[in-house]
């Protein structure tokens, strides 16, 4: 049994947690927190989402009876606890890591994990589609949403709570309320929770009120019409309905978050009512580890940190600090120039909008769909608006990219980061596909640097010289070394009928392939539409080789094939899993060393 963690170290969990007393269950807390730290200080992950919802985990796997209820964690960024509570203690030292447990839920790891999770605001939908089908085959089990605030941004959540309020089934929404998504939450529903965060309890407000208004006496004549009236005027006053209520659910909060016995009878009440109930629990964000209850934003997501003191390692300059400072440099000469960002400020490089330009940056919340129909009318009325976006989150405004950018033929630019390969982050986060469903936009422009030098061009380009969509694409962390170039692609010849290439972050091991090989380089900036010379160049040859570390369905490999049919095409196939960047390059083929052998073996043959 391992000292520092008794409980977990012993238990049978979920099973043993209904036996355990409110202390022991405090107990459970302590060494949950100390886990999750440890880990991912070694591992990287989510920090501060985690260390928030631990009473709150606890609390719902003491009050249901998890997997008969189904669990939908919305992102599934603060399923750490969960994990732990399901029998995954032994096996969370591989949090993150290739072959080990996911760092969201994961129905293939645990039969506790209901969905896939990764991405913001679909969980009350997900729950309620569960919920649908456990009514139609009479089961009685409940289907638990844990939300938080800065995902109910998302107006997916919205279109879920308009159905899920008046259907009558065992639904129950947790919102888990502390203030944050990974920025601070904006807008007006932020500041609507905010209000209901200080009543310190709605439903004895309520319950307070129907009582006092049910004691007046009912009089008769016209004095009784007269007092009836100003009954009803009154109770409108008292018992007026959160927008919850509104939507058809009933409405328990707030409760403290990390109480656990206010946490449990607020949610056996909530199971007890068989209807659609909504609980709003108020949590601290990163508690109980104070660098990242002091700064939450900077813990949401570590690469690993010393637990004694909180200090991150140095990772460096990166594309979405230079892409950051590039941007406020260039918009602080031309007003035209506005930012925007989906929650995302500081992981896309926009906190370098700072003084003056921080009027021209608009943080709309977890909601890139309204990002770039805002966007659109940003440009209607003669702004440039760039909105800076991870790969993965875009794919949810293809729609809007059509239909309010690219029939109007506005001038909008995106600026997409994760491009490619991203990590530990696994399947939900890897920018794979943007090129594929990009390309299919007519007219679209698109950029994928592999230095910040070209990055740096490529944006003043997009800005000032292209028209209608334009996309600068590129990778997570730090750029390629390989040769510059200095316009829309770069050619190292060396007399051979082979030619290799690549663009973006492989740009690096495809060179180096080249050199070794004696092999014509082609280096794209530009990857669409293909510059005239570099189709020329890729027409000359008569065995080319394309490397990317994108979606091989949609890739511009398989768009050289159109002009060149015997275009070989290495890139991924199927969803790639938690791994480190390196690992995945070298399984999928994209090394300098694999890119050699490929080679090789394809002229071998």
């Amino acid at each position: 049994m391992n000292l520092k963690y008794k409980l977990l170290s012993r238990l049978n969990l979920p099973q043993d947690l209904k036996k355990l007393s409110l202390k022991q269950k405090e107990q459970l807390c302590g060494e949950i927190r100390s886990k999750i730290i440890e880990t991912v200080s070694e591992n990287g992950g989510h920090l501060s989402s985690n260390l928030g919802a631990v009473e709150l985990s606890v609390a719902i796997h003491s009050v249901f009876d998890s997997p008969s209820d189904k669990i939908v964690f919305d992102v599934g960024h603060q399923s750490y606890p969960h994990k732990l509570l399901t029998g995954r203690y032994r096996s969370f030292n591989t949090l993150r890591k290739r072959g080990g447990i996911s760092g969201f839920t994961r129905p293939s790891e645990s039969e506790h994990d209901s969905n896939v999770s990764g991405h913001s605001s679909n969980s009350i939908s997900v729950a309620l589609g569960m919920a649908e089908a456990m009514k139609l085959s009479g089961d009685d089990h409940h289907a638990v949403a844990v939300i938080g605030d800065g995902a109910l941004t998302g107006g997916l959540a919205f279109e879920g709570l308009n159905n899920a309020g008046r259907s009558g089934t065992n639904i129950i929404v947790i919102l888990n309320y502390n203030e944050m998504s990974i920025s601070k939450n904006i807008g007006g529903i932020a500041a609507y929770l905010s209000e209901l965060r200080t009543q310190y309890s709605y439903k004895k407000l309520k319950i307070g009120a129907k009582k006092f208004l049910g004691s007046i006496p009912v009089l008769g004549g016209g004095i009784s019409r007269v007092i009836s009236a100003s009954k009803d005027g009154l109770k409108e006053k008292l018992l007026h309905s959160t927008i919850f209520e509104d939507f058809g659910f009933e409405f328990i909060g707030p409760v403290d978050g990390h109480n656990l016995e206010k946490l449990e009878a607020a949610l056996r009440s909530a199971k007890e009512m068989n209807c659609p109930v909504l609980v709003q629990v108020n949590t601290v964000k990163g508690k109980g580890y104070a660098p990242s209850e002091t700064m939450p934003g900077e813990y949401h997501g570590v690469s690993g940190f010393d637990i004694e003191t909180g200090k991150k390692p140095d990772c460096g300059d990166s594309f979405a600090d230079v892409f950051g400072e590039e941007l406020a440099r260039i918009a602080e000469r031309d007003e035209r120039i506005v930012a925007i960002t989906a929650a995302m400020k500081y992981g896309t490089g926009l906190n370098h909008f700072k003084g003056e330009l921080k009027k021209r940056l608009f943080d709309v919340g977890i909601a890139e769909e309204h990002a770039v129909s805002f966007a659109a009318g940003l440009a209607a009325m003669g702004k440039i608006p760039v909105f800076s976006v991870y790969s993965s989150f875009l794919q949810r405004s293809y729609d809007e990219l059509l239909h309010d950018i690219s029939i109007q033929g506005l001038h909008v630019v995106l600026a997409v980061g994760n491009a490619g390969l991203v990590g530990e982050d696994g399947e939900t986060h890897q920018g794979l596909y943007d090129i594929a469903f990009l390309s299919t936009i007519p007219n679209v422009t698109i950029y994928s640097p592999s230095s910040y030098e070209e990055l740096k061009r490529c944006l003043n380009k997009a800005i000032f010289e292209d028209e209608g969509l334009v996309c600068v694409r590129y990778p997570k962390g730090g750029e390629a070394c390989c040769p510059i170039s200095d316009g829309d692609y770069l050619f190292r010849g060396n007399s051979s009928d082979t030619l290799i290439v690549s663009y973006g972050r492989t740009a690096e091991a495809a060179y180096s392939a080249a050199e070794q090989l004696k092999a014509d380089f082609l280096k794209l900036t530009r990857i669409l539409p293909l510059h005239e010379e570099a189709e020329k160049i890729i027409r000359s040859h008569k065995k080319i080789y394309v490397f990317e570390d994108v979606s091989k369905n949609g890739s511009i490999g398989e768009k050289i094939r159109l002009i060149a049919p015997e275009t070989v095409v290495t890139a991924i196939e199927g969803f790639v899993p938690a791994m480190h960047i390196c690992e995945a390059m070298e399984l999928y083929g994209l090394t300098k060393e694999k890119i050699v052998e490929k080679v090789k073996s394809d002229e071998q043959a």
